[in-house]
């Protein structure tokens, strides 16, 4: 019989009962690939996580007769909480034995908590943080998840629907091998149109004037993906954090921004996909697993995947042929001789979204991975609304 019992994460042997639990839920599944534990941590650390400025978060284990059976988190941030139709705030980090019983202690527990925060609805599972990271319940693709990207149990799904999770949107993750085949001749077409026009150009990223790049990527982010409901314009020292972190995986030959007439209008932002790397790693990042990984991803070069991380066009110049130039360019170096990455992954593209969705079927993509982002309105009366775009 379930003796249940949820204990808030306050001392090592809780925060060390976190980050193991997901060991022995996944041992058979072999496509599952611990995160690196510092990557989690980072999240709860306000001293990391700048939405800590704006916001809380809390974490629990769920203890069955003493034993570990489930995790959650929950959280906000007051700036985004604001953008929604109604304050909403998250959960993440959702793992469970199968066990409704369990899950609805859990999403009972967090629920209580966000509404005593002043909150109205939560998302989730998502993250404390970017969209680009722990964002969505995979619900189909048992493929290996891409770096800090979630991979759920089958079940996981039906514990959340049965609570009362309504779909808040779908996330699809496009992959394509690198090769010059089933890509739309419009693609071709549209990046000549682009070169035939010295307005415009395409360039790839310098490490060299990160300072110049971080500020492009804010501009562009801002005009094309800073329209959207629940989605937080970024500012300039958040941009410049943000290269920051990257540089010590940029590759040039995977990052590449479009200008007309030198003011930036559209990027396509690669990375190579680090959980071939993090996979050999266990969850740890002490001096020997980072040399291991320094070895692993300069002198081994496992990644043979690219993450496309991020595709933006202004609204102004969308529709121009601009995504097809960017995509040219790539093309030019990935059919080269001797060029490391085999395959490409775009990491997660929004139903909310079909002018990406369009562009990922065009250069031949297609979707390999679902992820839901799931709302609980705490007033069933009210009706979840999909995201949409904000002028």
């Amino acid at each position: 019989m379930a003796n249940f019992k949820l204990v808030e994460v306050n001392s090592k042997h809780t925060r060390n009962d976190f980050l193991e639990l997901p060991l022995s839920l996944y041992s058979d599944y072999p496509n599952w690939i611990r995160p690196l534990d510092v990557d989690i941590e980072n999240v709860f650390n306000p001293e990391v996580n700048k939405h800590f400025r704006h916001g809380k978060a809390i974490r629990w284990v769920l203890y069955d007769n003493g034993k570990p059976v489930g995790r959650i988190a929950a959280f906000y941030d007051k700036e985004i909480a604001k953008n929604s139709e109604q304050p909403t705030g998250g959960i993440g980090f959702f793992e469970c034995i199968n066990s409704q019983e369990a899950a609805n202690l859990m999403f009972d527990t967090a629920r209580e908590w966000l509404k005593s925060k002043g909150m109205e609805a939560m998302d989730g599972p998502i993250n404390f943080g970017d969209r680009d990271r722990w964002w969505g319940l995979l619900v189909d693709g048992d493929f290996p998840p891409n770096y800090c990207m979630d991979y759920h149990l089958p079940y996981y799904r039906n514990l959340f629907e049965n609570y009362g999770f309504k779909v808040y949107f779908h996330q699809y993750t496009y992959h394509r091998l690198v090769n010059s085949e089933n890509v739309d001749p419009v693609v071709w077409e549209k990046a000549e149109r682009i070169a035939r026009n010295p307005s415009y150009t395409i360039t790839t990223i310098s490490k060299k004037n990160l300072k110049k790049f971080a500020e492009d990527f804010r501009t562009i982010y801002n005009n094309a993906w800073g329209r959207y409901t629940g989605v937080k314009k970024i500012s300039e020292a958040h941009a410049m954090a943000l290269m920051k972190t990257m540089k010590p995986i940029i590759d040039p030959e995977l990052m590449y921004f479009a200008y007309y007439e030198g003011e930036p209008i559209g990027f396509f932002i690669m990375v190579p996909d680090l959980n071939q790397v993090v996979r050999h790693l266990n969850g740890k990042f002490d001096i020997l697993s980072k040399l291991y990984f320094l070895y692993l991803l300069k002198v081994k070069k496992v990644c043979t995947k690219a993450i496309g991380l991020i595709f933006g066009i202004v609204p102004k110049h969308q529709g121009k042929g601009v995504e097809g130039a960017l995509v040219n360019e790539f093309a030019k170096r990935a059919l080269a001789p001797g060029f490391r990455y085999t395959e490409l992954e775009l990491n997660w593209i929004g139903d909310f979204n079909p002018t990406m969705r369009r562009v990922a079927e065009q250069i031949g993509a297609r979707v390999r991975k679902t992820h839901i982002t799931y709302r609980y309105m705490f007033d069933p009366s009210k009706e979840v609304v999909p995201p949409r775009r904000v002028s």
